[in-house]
């Protein structure tokens, strides 16, 4: 639960910066002020209005008034400490292109300025660095991202592969393909298998290698 709620601080705080196309971004503190003032009251009218429009998709405002009065005493903790001078409020924003990339920007000195762009190259540190950014692109089913996140040699290989594939694939018509019920399979040049199943009335790829 701890971890919804930070959802919901870091929702308001984006909320905030998304008029960017003034003279000014507005300050990410005066939202999250605003957000710790109505947890500290339980107050979950107002929290649901501060709530982007995704967030109010994804839980009414009656399931949002539940889990307020449930987690009362949660809330008021995690005020006290957004009003703390000590925590740092960050206002950011995340970008999704149309292949599924994405670039993070972060607010600094009233503009936005990129933060992370995976269309941009960005060499891990250590093996858990590796590991997160293959996390994020497998969370974003994103073939372009996968392949940069590989080692050159498994790189090369999956692509070798794949371009025997659609070589192989050129002339789909002329294959041996194979039907019993409701499985196909096909042989394609090039050594390749590939297995299709029908659903619902039309053929799927469901393996190939």
């Amino acid at each position: 639960m701890s971890r919804w709620w930070l959802s919901i601080a870091v929702v308001v705080a984006l909320v905030a910066a998304l008029p960017a196309c003034g003279p000014s971004l507005p300050d990410a503190r005066d939202a999250a002020d605003a957000y710790a003032e109505a947890a500290a009251r339980g107050d979950a009218d107002a929290i649901y209005a501060m709530m982007a429009e995704p967030s109010r998709r994804a839980m009414t405002r009656d399931e949002l008034a539940a889990k307020v009065a449930d987690q009362r005493k949660e809330l008021a903790d995690q005020a006290a400490a957004i009003a703390s001078p000590a925590t740092q409020i960050k206002a950011e924003a995340t970008v999704p292109y149309a292949d599924g990339e994405a670039a993070a920007l972060v607010v600094e000195d009233g503009t936005y300025k990129i933060a992370t762009a995976d269309a941009l190259p960005a060499a891990a540190r250590t093996p858990a660095q590796a590991l997160e950014a293959l996390r994020r692109v497998l969370a974003r089913r994103s073939y372009a991202g996968l392949i940069r996140v590989l080692s050159k040699r498994t790189r090369e290989a999956i692509e070798t592969d794949l371009r025997s594939l659609v070589e192989g694939l050129e002339q789909p018509e002329g294959l041996d393909v194979k039907i019993t019920g409701d499985v196909a399979t096909v042989e394609v040049p090039g050594g390749h298998i590939v297995r299709l199943r029908k659903e619902d009335g039309a053929w799927r790829v469901e393996d190939f290698h």
